[in-house]
């Protein structure tokens, strides 16, 4: 069985660290509201690279 966790305990640490986090429904709405709000101007991937992941 192939190993898919981290394989640095400092990655590790930070993942745990996400379980502290907490924001309020309305913390939350800011948040989504203001990544909503920036623009997508370009391709993530140029031609070569949209090809290898099938865009």
């Amino acid at each position: 069985m192939q190993n898919k966790g981290t394989t640095k305990l400092s990655h590790l640490e930070e993942n745990l660290r996400a379980l502290d986090f907490n924001l309020s429904a309305d913390e939350w709405k800011q948040l989504e509201d203001a990544v909503a709000a920036i623009p997508v101007t370009d391709d993530r991937y140029n031609a070569e690279q949209q090809k290898q992941v099938g865009f």
